[in-house]
């Protein structure tokens, strides 16, 4: 967790701007304020880094999705392609826009392929929802010909790729709209938080007012604004907003340290036999906050899963049977068990949850194991880390031989 790492005189500084006026809400209030616009700071450190014409804060990584999601123009009955590996909010903001999620194939990316998006696709398909994993990204050339071939709607959630990169442009910036998410486990946190990206001012302007009840933000009388929408409440506090805008500035600080250690670990580990990485399209692009190690097999993968637990390795985490990040746990979601009656149990959908089967999906995550990299780490502990990981893997391999 690279950002909580880092909490210092910065967080407080820019949070006690915030305590000093008193104004807690991201709008309005002008006089009391003096000057002090966290929200606003905040956007303008990620556009800094995204290169985006337009960033807008919400209050999550969830909301900031879903609000792309509705600012794309995607809703009741449109069919959305998306992942089977992806923090389950992604599928969650799909099913409560109204849309109907439809399940494709990924790839060694740890993203949805262009093979898997093509396959997927229906007369009914509107959009893809492409979620960029693990610090890494998407092929992108191969997945815009998809989609610029079906006149697709892009979407994209980068909740964890903030300030990755694919030749050049930022994660998010490829489609209509992008996500990203400052909860507490990402490159930078806001606690909670999520930030909105596009180069489209309508998109722009339709998630300004979507997330904040309709608001049109004219004018210096709330209560009297326009309301050119529906909309709901997704706004950031100042606060969290506070916290967003110092944890951000120190992001190409936090990249340029885990790639020195994501580099060293790659180049003991790529020595060990049976070790694999997930598959960068761009690596200079990456973000760097996972090392992605690939085993040569699910049963491989889970025995090494309990070498490294018997030995004390932290840090890591086996997907596979994750509850919230991989598919073959969402009984919910499969059954839409739910709180109320989802647009999909009325509209249906042509896929069966139950028994659809993705097995390139499947085995990639089978296989695959993701370490946390940390900015504050020392080289010795880099390599520490790096000889307990190879350990693990030798002992594993060296039974199955």
């Amino acid at each position: 967790m690279p950002g909580t790492e880092l909490f210092g005189n910065e967080e407080r500084k820019e949070i006690n701007d915030v305590l000093e006026t008193g104004i807690l809400f991201r709008y309005n209030h002008d006089q009391q304020r003096n000057g002090i616009w966290k929200a606003r700071d905040f956007e303008a450190e990620v556009k800094k880094i995204t290169g985006a014409k337009y960033a807008h804060a919400v209050s999550s990584g969830s909301t900031a999705i879903a609000t792309a999601l509705a600012a794309a123009g995607i809703g009741t009955g449109d069919e959305v392609i998306v992942p089977p590996f992806t923090y389950i909010a992604t599928i969650e903001a799909v099913l409560f826009v109204g849309a109907i999620p439809v399940f494709a194939e990924i790839d060694e990316t740890l993203c949805l392929s262009a093979a898997g998006i093509e396959k997927a696709i229906t007369k009914k398909t509107k959009a893809v929802c492409l979620v960029h994993m693990c610090g890494g990204m998407a092929d992108m050339d191969s997945i815009m010909a998809v989609i610029n071939d079906y006149n697709l709607l892009l979407v994209e959630d980068a909740g964890q790729a903030f300030a990755a990169t694919y030749k050049g442009t930022a994660t998010g910036l490829f489609g209509m709209a992008g996500s990203y998410s400052f909860d507490f486990f990402k490159i930078a946190t806001a606690g909670e938080g999520g930030v909105l990206v596009t180069n489209d001012e309508e998109v722009y302007k339709l998630a300004d007012s979507y997330s904040d009840h309709g608001h049109d933000h004219v004018g210096s009388n709330r209560g009297m604004e326009q309301h050119p929408i529906l909309g709901f409440n997704y706004r950031i506090s100042e606060l969290h907003a506070a916290v967003g805008v110092a944890q951000t500035r120190k992001v190409p600080h936090i990249k340029e340290v885990n790639r020195k250690h994501k580099q060293l670990l790659t180049e003991i580990l790529s020595a060990t036999e049976g070790v694999s990485f997930a598959t960068l399209p761009d690596p200079e692009g990456d973000s760097a906050t996972f090392l992605n190690l690939l085993l040569p097999d699910t049963e491989t993968a889970g025995n090494t899963v309990a070498a490294f637990n018997k030995a004390g390795v932290t840090g890591f985490n086996y997907w596979y049977t994750n509850m919230y990040h991989f598919i073959n746990q969402w009984d919910h979601i499969k059954n839409l068990k739910t709180a109320s009656k989802l647009p999909v149990e009325v509209l249906g959908h042509s896929q069966d949850y139950l028994t659809m089967e993705l097995p390139k999906s499947q085995e990639v995550i089978g296989r695959l194991i993701s370490f946390g990299i940390r900015c504050t780490w020392t080289e010795d502990e880099v390599k520490a880390l790096a000889g307990k990981i190879a350990d693990c893997v030798k002992s594993v391999t060296a039974v199955s031989a």
